[in-house]
């Protein structure tokens, strides 16, 4: 269970059992308050992932030749 413990500035911090961490209030629906028990998955987007490996793989071409 995710819960919004409260904001800070730009940031909510999220409960999730006995850990705290932070993420940007800008991903959450614009109605979000504290207290409010929060969901969200997250998915690997693989087609920009093999892009961004292309990019880098052909700077790394460009750089040792």
């Amino acid at each position: 269970m995710l819960i919004i413990d409260r904001f800070e500035g730009d940031w909510a911090v999220i409960e999730h059992g006995k850990k705290i961490f932070n993420i940007p209030k800008e991903l959450l629906p614009p109605d979000a308050k504290e207290g409010d028990i929060i969901h969200f998955s997250i998915t690997i987007d693989q087609n920009s992932t093999k892009k961004q490996k292309e990019r880098i793989q052909d700077l790394v071409d460009d750089l040792f030749g």
